[in-house]
């Protein structure tokens, strides 16, 4: 599958996801809302202004949803001056309308930021994400486990050959 070079999807995603950027059970009712949130973290923990990031979210939602299904979202955008990607996950309490293909409501979302040029990288980081998402027993756990600590380590430490954290989302 993967060439022996590249990076395993938690390896990607180690490298994006502070621990200070995983959030749970917001309690956010609408897409504009849960990208302000997005926004403030983001420039709370990084620096990056709130009205770039939330602008950079829906310029790229304007293209089409980036919700993949399976109650799951990966919003991304590109931001000017941005020197390395940067992620953020957030959990909702209650999911919300997405636009997704399956048109199930959204409560997973994983943020990224990239640098504007950032193509290959960006490309990258979304394959690493959809595979982990496409996993049942990583969302199950993703959207089971208790606190923000737990769930930092199962995104960065997710194996999609042995799903580590099935367990933990009976």
């Amino acid at each position: 599958m993967k060439s022996s070079g590249s990076p395993s999807p938690a390896q990607v995603i180690a490298r994006l996801l502070p621990s200070a950027n995983v959030v749970l059970d917001l309690d956010l009712a609408s897409k504009r809302r849960v990208f302000d949130e997005a926004g403030l973290l983001f420039q709370n923990n990084q620096g990056i202004a709130r009205a770039t990031v939330f602008d950079s979210l829906f310029a790229r939602e304007r293209l089409g949803s980036t919700g993949l299904g399976q109650g799951v979202a990966i919003p991304h955008g590109r931001i000017a001056k941005l020197t390395a990607p940067v992620g953020a996950f957030l959990r909702l309490k209650e999911a919300i309308p997405f636009e997704a293909p399956d048109a199930k409501p959204v409560n997973l979302l994983f943020f990224v930021l990239v640098p504007e040029k950032a193509t290959d990288t960006h490309l990258q980081i979304l394959a690493s994400l959809a595979e982990m998402f496409a996993d049942a027993s990583m969302r199950n756990a993703l959207a089971s486990l208790a606190n923000a600590a737990e769930v930092h380590h199962a995104l960065t430490n997710f194996n999609a050959d042995a799903t580590p954290y099935a367990q933990s989302a009976v």
